[in-house]
């Protein structure tokens, strides 16, 4: 057989297996961890909207010993604070060159490209598709991302796209009910 049975449909066989790796999953914000849509006040205030379950999963993630960063063109007091909550310790906002900033990252954590995903909506994001083995789109991200992913979720950006792929990382690596996070 050359698929295996996950929580939200059939994955190739090689690449659950090649999740069993994985040491680094990097993800875009908007489009991601959100619907990708910005609400603007009159005075400026800027809000956005998380998934708790993306949350759980997110903190399921770490403690299971993956690391995860967050990779965002735009710069964030939101983010930065959603972030920090689920204790996310790699977090690099107002970075529109994603292909450098995850260079970067993965030689100051000494992770190699098979050992990284990376999930993404939108154009910026498959410049991480360059040093990621796992090229994960959105199930609403744009048509060329889909072209260039190995991997499109089930469930759309801001929805439970992040909680899923956590999900499936988290069985390819038999913890997915060992490990406990907090809806956040």
């Amino acid at each position: 057989m050359n698929t295996v049975d996950t929580l939200y449909g059939p994955m190739a066989l090689k690449q659950f297996k090649q999740l069993r790796t994985l040491r680094l999953l990097v993800c875009d914000v908007d489009g991601v961890f959100s619907d990708g849509r910005i609400y603007l006040g009159n005075d400026g205030e800027e809000l956005k909207a998380f998934h708790t379950r993306d949350g759980y999963g997110i903190k399921a993630l770490i403690n299971a010993g993956v690391d995860v960063a967050v990779i965002t063109g735009r710069t964030s007091a939101i983010v930065a604070n959603r972030m920090k909550s689920l204790t996310v310790q790699h977090i690099i906002q107002g970075e529109e060159n994603k292909t450098d900033a995850l260079a970067a990252l993965m030689k100051q954590l000494n992770v190699k490209p098979q050992e990284v995903a990376a999930i993404g909506d939108d154009m910026p994001d498959t410049g991480m598709y360059q040093h990621a083995a796992i090229k994960i789109a959105v199930n609403d991200a744009h048509p060329q991302v889909k072209q260039q992913a190995n991997w499109i979720t089930t469930l759309p950006g801001g929805f439970g796209a992040v909680r899923e792929v956590c999900d499936t990382i988290l069985q390819a690596k038999d913890k997915l009910k060992g490990i406990l996070g907090a809806s956040v």
